[in-house]
Formats: structure tokens, sequence, C-alpha cells
């Protein structure tokens, strides 16, 4: 397996926090999802979620939005209790990105037509708008497929085209839900080195779901397992695999990450 982050951010010396879940429960109707659980996020982390179907990942990712609405604890964005925020002021206010596993553009406008769709939403100077549209489609390297509709699109090029709009509001938190699922290998490596380099050099907080665990596990600081309503284990991708509960629950014994 490719080695794509040469570091890992174990502490920090002075903490910056974006985004905390305090002691979070979610039910629908009797079935229990997430049970008395506490997520804290740092400026430039890239933290991982792992765990079984149904384990409560994607629900967390809707807390986070303000698609849902916790039965107890708190959603906390800087020191701002956000928890009765609706989706739009907390996108505006706390600079939320999110790249769904599907979808996430429009499959008739081209690669160009969706960035400028959305950056005419999100920032007002014409001027601003292209610069930032421009900036994108280079960083990402979309200027060969700018004027071809995303229908017409690989896995990896929407991918890319998706991640790019997410950035178009200049987030601080970055939610990636299910980024390598049905990706090709190749395909997958340029996706952690983009995720990698969004840490390094924008400094952006990103949170990763994905059952991929070899490949969620290589471009993480920290990550944690859901089981049964709750978080079972966290740490270091090292941390993780080495923790018998986390080989019990979900990685089993065979389980290595290189």
């Amino acid at each position: 397996m490719a080695v794509i982050k040469k570091f890992r951010i174990k502490s920090f010396k002075k903490k910056d926090s974006l985004l905390e879940l305090q002691n979070v429960s979610k039910s629908f109707g009797e079935r229990k999802i997430l049970d008395n659980v506490s997520i804290k996020i740092n400026r430039g982390e890239i933290l991982g979620l792992l765990g079984p179907n149904g384990a409560g990942k994607s629900t967390i990712f809707n807390l986070i939005t303000g698609l849902l609405k916790p039965d107890f604890g708190k959603i906390i964005f800087g020191d701002k209790d956000a928890t009765e925020y609706p989706i739009y002021i907390r996108t505006r206010e706390f600079k939320i990105g999110y790249v769904p596993q599907y979808g996430g553009f429009f499959s008739d406008l081209t690669t160009y037509e969706n960035l400028k769709a959305i950056a005419e939403i999100l920032i007002k100077d014409p001027r601003e708008q292209n610069s930032k549209i421009e900036y994108l489609i280079s960083k990402f390297e979309l200027d060969y497929i700018r004027n071809i509709k995303a229908s017409f699109l690989s896995g990896g090029q929407k991918k890319k085209l998706v991640i790019a709009i997410a950035l178009l509001g200049d987030p601080k938190i970055l939610l990636l839900d299910e980024c390598f699922a049905a990706l090709d290998v190749l395909t997958i490596q340029m996706l952690q080195k983009i995720i990698v380099n969004l840490q390094t050099e924008e400094r952006i907080g990103i949170i990763i779901c994905d059952h991929q665990a070899r490949d969620l596990l290589t471009c993480v600081d920290v990550a944690m397992i859901l089981s049964n309503c709750k978080i079972i284990a966290q740490g270091t991708p090292k941390e993780l695999v080495n923790n018998p509960e986390a080989r019990n629950a979900y990685f089993g014994e065979a389980f290595k990450i290189n």
C-alpha cells in the first residue's frame, strides 16, 4: 500500500476546536442509533469514522449539518451551541462543506457550469466567482473536462468535481461521505493525496466516513469505531488496529494496514 500520509497529528500545541458533539443520542422510533456519543475535531485535523452498516456514521453527518436534531446532547461549533440552528445558518455561519456519497452535482451541466451555478449563490462579486472557479479547476486538474457534462465524467472525475464544489464556500469543516466507494485503486490514491493536501494547505478540519478501512486509515490522523450505538475504540490508525475491541467488533484478526 502506498504511503499517502507521512505524518499524523497526535496532539495540538494550541487547541482550535471547530466542532464538538457533546453526549449526543439519537433514536428513530424505538431503534436507538447513537447513545451518548462525543466527538471533537480541531482545525487541520483529519478524523475517520468506521463501523458496520447502521452504526450511525451517516446519522452523525446529518446531525452536524442540521438535517437531524439530537434527542439529547449538543452540537457545538467553536464556542457556539448550534443544536437548534437550521441547515442554512450552519452552512453560512460555520462554513460546512459536504461531499455526499452519491450525486452532489447537476448531471446536465458541464464541469464549469456546475461550479458557476454554486459560485453565483455563495460568492457575490462576479470577479471573485471567476477567480475561485479558475483556481479550483487548476487545483483539481479539471481544465480538460471543463466543457463536458457531469453525466459523462468518470467516477473519479465526478468526485473531484464535487469536492471542488464543496470548497467554493471556503469551508472550515469538510464532510466526506463514502468518498472511496466504487473507485479504482489509482483514483483512491489520487483522492487520498487531495485530502491530505487540503489539510496541509488549507488547514481544513476533515471528517471521512467510509467502509474502505485501509483507504481511510491511510490518510487520517485519528479514527473512531462506531458499534452498537457507541464509540467503542478511537486513536491513531496503528492504535486502532491493535485495539482488541476494534478487532473483535469491526476489523477481524486478519486485518492489517501495511
